[in-house]
This record gives structure tokens, sequence and C-alpha cells, in this order.
């Protein structure tokens, strides 16, 4: 489990495709600190650690994975956000995120409003039904707030702070980003569907 705050910006040192893919990621993390088999959420990705070297992780992704995110977007000396899993007394500060992607977003939408950034995505259309206004989704990782929702494109605002300590200060239109849908929503639709 994490919380959609993202500790640490990764850069994708390596890909190789051996079976699965197996990417090496720097970081700045104590890297004594991570046990193999630990969980890394990788812009958003519950990923397992599988090698650990100095200021480096590797993990192993399937092609189940790849094809539903945008890790096929991936390439040598991409930034990624990074948390490592959250701990039995940490602070959430976000909410409680999986890291089991439900889809790709693609970002369609930009105007800065102050020094904020208002950013509005197309969601996929069996995900929209669960984005509502002032709720919670995580993109690549990252724990948001809803504004607004018309259809399936749904609007969220980025403060200089968020921008500055993840990815999102590069995020450009066309991007595909990973979706995580509140898991709240995902049980009170299912349940609805029972009445």
């Amino acid at each position: 489990m994490f919380t959609g705050i993202i500790t640490d910006q990764g850069k994708l040192l390596k890909l190789t495709q051996q079976g699965d893919l197996l990417a090496r990621i720097a970081c700045t993390y104590d890297t004594s600190t991570i046990d193999l088999g630990a969980s890394i959420a990788c812009d958003g990705v519950c990923l397992t650690a599988v090698g650990l070297g100095e200021g480096w992780f590797e993990v192993q992704i399937s092609a189940e994975t790849v094809s539903k995110s945008n890790l096929d977007t991936w390439a040598e000396g991409r930034t990624v956000n990074l948390e490592r899993a959250l701990k039995v007394g940490d602070e959430l500060g976000g909410h409680i995120v999986s890291g089991h992607v439900d889809g790709v977003a693609e970002v369609v939408g930009m105007a800065d409003e102050g020094d904020s950034t208002r950013v509005t995505l197309r969601a996929p259309d069996a995900l929209a039904r669960f984005i509502a206004p002032k709720g919670s989704v995580a993109l690549n990782g990252t724990s948001l707030t809803v504004n607004e929702v018309n259809g399936a494109e749904f609007g969220i605002n980025f403060i200089p702070h968020t921008k500055e300590v993840t990815t999102w200060g590069r995020t450009a239109l066309g991007d595909r980003v990973n979706l995580e849908i509140d898991t709240l929503a995902r049980y009170v639709a299912r349940l609805a569907e029972y009445k």
C-alpha cells in the first residue's frame, strides 16, 4: 500500500528485455534499507525490487503490467515518480493507493492559473464513472483531488510544490499517464450493482 505522496524522482538507467522487462532505476533512497522483494511504486505501478546497488534498484515488469500502463513509453534517461511502501505509523498524507493501475489517461488540456497549472485528462470510458468531483485519483502515483468531471474528462490542479518534487513539472499535452481510481469508489460502485 502507498499514499500517493511522491518521495523521490528516479531516473531510468537501463531497460533490458529478458523474458520480462528489467528496469534499473537510480534513486536517492538509501538502498541498504530496501529489502529484495520490497514493493516500490514507480510512476504509480507497484513493482518488486529484484536487484539492489548503491543508488539504484532493479524491478522486473511483466508483459501484463506493460500492457495495462504507460510503461511501454519508458526509455533510458526518463524520470519517474517513486514512493516506497507505507509502513505502519507513517503519515497518510494522500489517500490509500494500491499501485494496481486501472488504465491510462491522456492529458488533453493544460492552462496556467496563477502559479498553479490546471490539467484536463481523458479517462478510459470504463473508468470514468468511478471519478467524482472532489474525489481522489492517483496519476503516475501522485495522489490528487479531482476538480470537476465532464463525461470521461476530468480536471486537476498542480501547485508549484507538486510540479517541483514530482515529474508533473514536465507534463505535456498528449502525455499518457497511469490512472488508479480510488479504491473506495470502486467498492461503492460494486455494492450499488447489487441493489
